[in-house]
C-alpha cells in the first residue's frame, strides 16, 4: 500500500493523536486515513448509505488485531471488523466512526486434517480460496453464500447459501474460533472434537454476532468428501405455487437433495439476459443432487415424479462440471442480473425464512403485493430450507419508491414472523434490520443486551448493529 494521504480534518479531530501515533507505529503504511480507503471500507453491497471509518488498519496476525483493539479500547474508540465487504445489511458501516480492522491480509490456511475432515484457517481466507486449496485432497467446504466472502465474515454473519438444505449453515459447520475481545484479550472457543458437553457453547455465541462481541481471527471448520456423483437440473412450472409445492413435498419426503433454488419469472428473465441463457421465462427450480451414482439416480427419479405431479417441465440437465458451474454462477449473479433490468438503479436486497410448510403462503402473499404495487422486485430463494430473497430495484432518490419498498419489506417481515419465521434467514441484521429484532425476539432482546454488555461494556465493538443499546 502507498503512504497514507494527508489526514482529513474530520478524521484527525475524531481520533486522539496518541492513538494515531501508536497505530501508525505498529502498522506503518498498513494504517491509513486515506479518504478513498476509508470510503471503500464504509460500505457493503447493499443500498445502505456509506459511513466511512476514521481510519483503516490492515492486520496480518491475531497479535496485531489484539494490539489494535487494546489501543482503541483505551480511548473507547469503535472497532469495526471487515472481511470482503459483501454484506447486505450495512454490517461494515462505521456508524460512530472509529477504526476498521481489515482482516483480508490474514489469508493463511493453517492446517488441513484430512482424516478428521476439518481445517483451520485465518479469518481472511475466502471460501473459493479454501476450496481451491482442497481440490486435490478430495474434500470441500460446502457453505456457498454466492459472493466469495471471507470465512471469518461468514462465521460472523452466520452465512449459509445454496447448499444449506443438505450441509447446513455456518452455525453447524464452525467447530471453533479464535476471538479478540473488546479489552484486547484473546480466547479460543470450541475445538476439533465433533461434540462436547464442557461449559457454555461460546462458539455459537460468536457465530452470528456480526462483530459486536469480538473480532474473529481464526476459524476451524468441518469439511466434507467431494461426492462421487453430482448432477444439476432445471425445471420450469406453470405457477410459482406449483414450484413451491414441489419443494415442500420433496423436503417432506426426506429426499437428500443438495440444492433447491427457486427463481420467479422476473428473475429468470433477468438471468437469461445477463448470463446469456435460454431457459423458459417461468417460475423455475434449479436442483443439484449429490451422492453415489446409484444414489443420485434414485433421488432424480423421486424428484421427477414429484415435479410431474405439479406440472413441471422435463429436466434440463447440467452434468459436466463446466455446465454446473455455469448454471450456479448464473444463480449467484442474480443480484447483478436484477440490477441490469433497470440500468442506473440500486438494489435493496432483503430476505426472510419461514417453516417449510408455510413457504407457499408466504411467497404467494408477497408476490401478490409486489404485483399490486407495480414494483420491480425479482424473487429468488434457497427454498429447500424455507428461505427466500427479494431485490427491490429502485431509485433511492425517488421518495415514493423508497416508501413503497419500505412498506412492502416491513409487511413481508411481519408476515414471516406471524408464520413462525425470522426476519432474516442469512443476510443478518446489521443496522438494516435492527428494528425487526425486537419484534422477533421480544423480551429475549434484553438478555442479548446483557450478553453484549458483558463482552463489550464500553460498546466499542461494531456499535449500532443487531441491537439498540
Amino acid at each position: 500500500m502507498n503512504a497514507p494521504d494527508a489526514i482529513p480534518p474530520s478524521a484527525a479531530s475524531r481520533l486522539p493523536a496518541d492513538l494515531l501515533a501508536r497505530l501508525g507505529g505498529l502498522l506503518g503504511d498498513r494504517f491509513t486515513l486515506a479518504a478513498a480507503v476509508r470510503a471503500q471500507h464504509g460500505k457493503d453491497e447493499s443500498y445502505h448509505a456509506a459511513a466511512p471509518p476514521d481510519a483503516v488498519a490492515f492486520v496480518r496476525s491475531t497479535e496485531e488485531v489484539q494490539a489494535v483493539v487494546k489501543a482503541c479500547a483505551e480511548h473507547r474508540v469503535p472497532v469495526i471488523p471487515f472481511g470482503t465487504g459483501t454484506g447486505l445489511e450495512g454490517h461494515v458501516a462505521a456508524l460512530h466512526g472509529g477504526v476498521t480492522i481489515d482482516l483480508s491480509p490474514m489469508n493463511r490456511i493453517l492446517a488441513v486434517h484430512e482424516g478428521d475432515l476439518d481445517v483451520q484457517v485465518e479469518a481472511g481466507v475466502t471460501r473459493k480460496q479454501l476450496n481451491a486449496h482442497l481440490r486435490d485432497s478430495g474434500l470441500f467446504f460446502p457453505i456457498d453464500p454466492g459472493a466469495d466472502a471471507s470465512l471469518g465474515g461468514m462465521a460472523a454473519t452466520r452465512a449459509s447459501g445454496t447448499n444449506a438444505v443438505r450441509y447446513g449453515t455456518m452455525r453447524e459447520n464452525v467447530l471453533g474460533l479464535t476471538v479478540v475481545l473488546s479489552d484486547g484479550s484473546v480466547i479460543k472457543t470450541g475445538g476439533r472434537a465433533r461434540k462436547s458437553a464442557a461449559g457454555y457453547d461460546l462458539t455459537r455465541v460468536f457465530v452470528g454476532s456480526e462483530g459486536t462481541l469480538g473480532v474473529i481471527t481464526e476459524v476451524t471448520l468441518r469439511l466434507y468428501g467431494i461426492p462421487q456423483a453430482m448432477s444439476a437440473a432445471v425445471c420450469a412450472f406453470p405457477t410459482i405455487e406449483d414450484a413451491v409445492n414441489t419443494v415442500i413435498e420433496t423436503i417432506q419426503s426426506g429426499i437428500p437433495v443438495a440444492r433447491i433454488e427457486l427463481l420467479d419469472e422476473v428473475q429468470l428473465d433477468a438471468i437469461n439476459r445477463y448470463s446469456k441463457l435460454d431457459y423458459a421465462v417461468q417460475p423455475t427450480l434449479f436442483f443439484e443432487f449429490h451422492g453415489t451414482e446409484a444414489g443420485v439416480m434414485e433421488q432424480v427419479e423421486m424428484v421427477k415424479a414429484i415435479t410431474a405431479e405439479h406440472g413441471g417441465s422435463a429436466f434440463r440437465w447440467a452434468t459436466q462440471a463446466e455446465d454446473r458451474n455455469k448454471l450456479w454462477q448464473a444463480r449467484h449473479n442474480a443480484y447483478y442480473a436484477a440490477l441490469a433490468l433497470r440500468p442506473g438503479a440500486k438494489g435493496w436486497a432483503t430476505d426472510v425464512c419461514v417453516p417449510i410448510s408455510r413457504l407457499a403462503d408466504c411467497i404467494s402473499e408477497t408476490k401478490r403485493e409486489i404485483r399490486e404495487s407495480k414494483m420491480l422486485a425479482p424473487l429468488v430463494g434457497h427454498v429447500g430450507d424455507g428461505n427466500f430473497h427479494l431485490t427491490y430495484v429502485i431509485d433511492p432518490s425517488d421518495s415514493a419508491e423508497m416508501e413503497t419498498a419500505q412498506r412492502l419489506n416491513e409487511r413481508m417481515v411481519h408476515r414471516a414472523l406471524a408464520m413462525g419465521g425470522t426476519c432474516t434467514g442469512e443476510h443478518g441484521v446489521g443496522y438494516g434490520k435492527i428494528d425487526f429484532v425486537e419484534a422477533e425476539h421480544g423480551p429475549a432482546v434484553d438478555a442479548m443486551r446483557r450478553i453484549k454488555r458483558a463482552f463489550d461494556p464500553d460498546n466499542i465493538m461494531n456499535p449500532g448493529k443487531i441491537l439498540r443499546m
